[in-house]
Parts: structure tokens; C-alpha cells; sequence
């Protein structure tokens, strides 16, 4: 009788110590977000239609898509943009919260003519950027793009969709 309690009593111990051990840590992963192409966009000079750029763009236009964007995003290639596409002209602001990387945004009217440009947002800004004026896209690309295609007010966009 004695053996068996000695028995049970050290088997009490190793499983009291086998559950206080401590936890493994683990390590969470979350998947990457990469660009998926829905379209296509060109800039087009307002004074003589020339092509300014061609990119491939991924369409925000849900609410979701429209809070989130470019969110949680390590970057995209030069030649790519996100486009947010909103039910009505209006004014809009955004922000950069997470937001990794620098953008330029492009506010663009219903009739898609370049509003405004708000150059070179910095990376996990939570100031608002307005549009300025009543628009109905605005197209986020790398930042210093709009620089370099030299884009101005007036210039026109054309959209296709995949």
C-alpha cells in the first residue's frame, strides 16, 4: 500500500511539473499583401493627349478596401498604382497610417482631370492630405512619380478595367 502511494505521489509531481513548464513561444505569420492587377490607368498631357504613363493599378472601392489601401504593404514596382474609386465627387482626405512606404496622391474629378497632387506623404503620417477640391479618384503611386512624369493640374487619366 505504501509503494502505491509513493508511486502516485511521484506521479502527481512529474505531472504538476510537466504543466508548469513554460510555454514554447510562437511565432505568428501573417501572410504578405501583394499588388493584384484589376486594370489598367494612362496619364494622358491635357494640352496635346500624349501619353504620359501607362500603369497597371489595383482598384480600391469598397469601404474596406477604401479604409485600408495600401496599408501593411512593404511596397509596389514603379509602374504600379492603386486607384480609389468613390460612389460621388467630394472633398476626401487621407492619411498614411501604416502605410510603409512614401507615396504621391493624385486627386482626380469625376470628369478625370487632374485636381490636385499631394507629393512625397510620409510613411505612418496620421495628417490628414486633402484633396483640396471635390474629386471622385485619387490614384496613390511611389512617391516622386508625379515629379518625374511631370504631371500637371488639367491632365487627364483613362481607366480599364480587367
Amino acid at each position: 500500500m505504501k509503494f502505491t502511494v509513493k508511486l502516485f505521489f511521484i506521479f502527481f509531481i512529474l505531472v504538476c511539473l510537466a504543466s508548469c513548464k513554460e510555454e514554447e513561444k510562437k511565432t505568428i505569420r501573417t501572410q504578405e499583401i501583394t499588388f493584384t492587377k484589376e486594370g489598367g490607368l494612362e496619364i494622358l498631357e491635357n494640352s496635346s493627349d500624349s501619353l504620359l504613363v501607362r500603369l497597371n493599378i489595383e482598384i480600391a472601392e469598397t469601404d474596406y478596401e477604401t479604409q485600408t489601401g495600401l496599408m501593411y504593404r512593404k511596397g509596389m514596382e514603379n509602374n504600379q498604382g492603386m486607384l480609389f474609386i468613390f460612389p460621388d465627387e467630394a472633398m476626401h482626405s487621407f492619411y498614411m497610417k501604416n502605410t510603409q512606404f512614401p507615396l504621391d496622391l493624385i486627386f482626380i474629378k469625376a470628369d478625370s482631370t487632374i485636381a490636385s497632387i499631394q507629393e512625397n506623404a510620409k510613411p505612418f503620417d496620421e495628417e490628414g492630405l486633402s484633396s483640396k477640391v471635390p474629386v471622385q479618384f485619387v490614384l496613390e503611386v511611389n512617391a516622386g512619380l508625379s515629379k518625374e512624369w511631370d504631371l500637371e493640374i488639367g491632365d487627364k487619366i483613362a481607366i480599364q478595367r480587367n
